[in-house]
């Protein structure tokens, strides 16, 4: 959807009640909230769980967005459809309790695992991964034994062969808030690389440091209608690059 196109909708929505522009606010969104939930495909949800769930983030992210922002929805909209599926599978695709200690190490674990056999040339050890990961090895054993509890196996299952999807772990997202401030800044740093100078300086004094377009268009010595012009040309190109095309995990 254009995003002048979304804004008319958002004011109708807004300043109208109007609920069919609602509905087509997240009918237009329903194909990113698929594409972003094809990121999370094989952790133990199907797909369309994942898009359902994925929905509710999109829903409540129409339902919260300030117009008067100045963002465009896309950008917006992005974190809180990855939120919501990342907090459903940290809580909920766990066959079996674990604490959340040993969980956050179990994440952790792959992804060390598969840096540490590239660099050694061999399975790292129990006391090399714990080192890796800053823990004791008791915790790193804890952690290792609780890949077996992502996702639970019927007595008649152990007996044939079934994958390992403990690799899984690696991918599951958990409730920080300066991880999640960290994806943020990933996802606007990719969208930087689409604007010019001129359009990086104004978005900066504009987010960053919190000017109005008044105090932006005196220090840059342009009207107030110029920096308008730009700061909605710079976020538009922003959105377009957050929305579309999604980069694989």
């Amino acid at each position: 959807m254009e995003p002048s196109e979304v804004r008319a909708l958002f004011r109708r929505y807004r300043e109208h009640g109007d609920l069919r522009a609602r509905e087509q606010l997240i009918a237009g969104f329903a194909p990113v909230v698929r594409r972003i939930a094809r990121r999370f495909e094989g952790r133990g949800e199907a797909l369309e769980d994942l898009v359902q769930v994925g929905t509710v983030g999109l829903i409540k992210a129409v339902d919260r967005f300030d117009l008067g922002r100045e963002v465009v929805f896309s950008t917006y909209a992005f974190p809180c459809i990855i939120g919501e599926i990342k907090r459903h599978l940290r809580d909920r695709v766990w066959d079996v309790g674990v604490p959340r200690p040993v969980k956050e190490l179990a994440v952790r674990l792959p992804k060390e695992e598969e840096r540490l056999s590239a660099t050694l040339g061999r399975s790292p050890t129990v006391r090399e991964l714990a080192e890796a990961l800053g823990a004791d090895e008791e915790a790193t054993l804890e952690a290792l034994d609780a890949r077996q509890g992502y996702k639970a196996l019927s007595f008649s299952a152990l007996a044939s062969e079934s994958e390992d999807d403990s690799d899984l772990l690696g991918q599951i997202g958990s409730e920080d808030e300066s991880y999640a401030r960290c994806e943020e800044r990933l996802v606007l740093h990719a969208g930087f690389e689409h604007l010019d100078h001129r359009e990086r300086r104004v978005v900066l004094l504009r987010f960053a440091q919190g000017l109005t377009q008044s105090e932006i268009a005196v220090q840059l010595g342009y009207s107030q209608m110029h920096i308008s012009r730009i700061l909605r040309k710079a976020l538009d190109k922003l959105g377009d690059a957050v929305a579309d095309p999604i980069p694989a995990s």
